[in-house]
């Protein structure tokens, strides 16, 4: 029986800057893989070079997505119907349709139906602090820990389908070492890691000091191509620069593997890293 993977996050390119490998990996080998995406990426910064033949911000994002999807092999790609929050202190997180004005309990219902209807054997998402902090990214962690819990209780959301328990649940982590590494070299470069990113509201530093654990170290460099494509395909979101620059560099000198936290099932005090997803299967 054909293996299947679940990647639930928040915005278009998610999809692709974070775990864009593992995604494109996995559907080389011929693996059902889906993503659930909660949002549009309304919120997105975005040049108006990028919306001449669009509609609105939504529309544009939602276009970048389907042709990334395409480059990473994706059997198909549904969404929640949240808008993009922003980051904190930005006016779209009042925004009554916002991602992260909506009850956690509500945005897991929407989540299980996906699980119970998908039958996925792995489920992937953020950690718990959202990777970079995005508010959206750590509600939908919330709401998916909460979903994949409930995910075979019938009395949960009975509307979403017949009880259905996932195999596995993963969280994708970003590499403590090689942030730390970035946080060191980038005022050589001129760069304020405290201010990181497009509109420079991800303070790396900060992000360097929090860790959680390496269970599974994915090594990606078959499926690099694939990424990288899908992310030139987020032109608006700076995705023709993911590959370039201080963070490109890093990357390619120190590997290109993605990392996980096994959520489930539990891993004792007392663990071997593997290498695949699938292994605990």
């Amino acid at each position: 029986m054909t293996k299947t993977l679940l990647a639930v996050l928040a915005h278009p390119d998610d999809e692709s800057f974070g775990l864009g490998g593992t995604l494109a990996f996995y559907a080389s080998k011929g693996y059902n893989v889906y993503y659930v995406c909660a949002t549009r990426g309304e919120a997105g910064t975005v040049d108006e070079v990028y919306l001449k033949d669009f509609k609105d911000v939504a529309e544009m994002r939602t276009a970048e997505l389907m042709r990334a999807a395409q480059e990473l092999g994706l059997k198909d790609v549904f969404f929640l119907g949240y808008r993009d929050s922003g980051m904190p202190g930005m006016d779209a997180n009042q925004h009554p349709d916002a991602q992260i004005n909506a009850p956690i309990e509500e945005v897991a219902q929407r989540v299980v139906k996906y699980i119970r209807s998908l039958k996925p054997d792995v489920v992937l998402t953020f950690d718990p602090i959202g990777g970079y902090k995005h508010p959206d990214h750590i509600h939908i962690h919330k709401a998916t820990v909460l979903a994949f819990a409930n995910s075979d209780n019938a009395s949960f959301y009975p509307e979403a389908g017949d009880p259905f328990k996932p195999q596995a649940l993963y969280f994708q982590i970003f590499p403590k070492g090689l942030l730390k590494i970035a946080v060191r070299l980038m005022p050589l470069f001129g760069k304020d890691p405290t201010k990181f990113g497009r509109n420079g509201d991800i303070n790396m530093k900060e992000l360097a000091e929090v860790s959680f654990p390496i269970h599974v170290r994915l090594d990606v460099r078959s499926a690099v191509e694939a990424k990288r494509k899908a992310s030139e395909c987020h032109a608006s979101q700076g995705g023709m620069q993911m590959r370039r620059g201080l963070m490109g560099f890093i990357t390619k000198i120190f590997g290109e593997k993605e990392d996980y936290m096994q959520a489930y099932p539990p891993v004792g005090k007392i663990f071997q890293r593997k290498y695949d997803l699938f292994e605990v299967l």
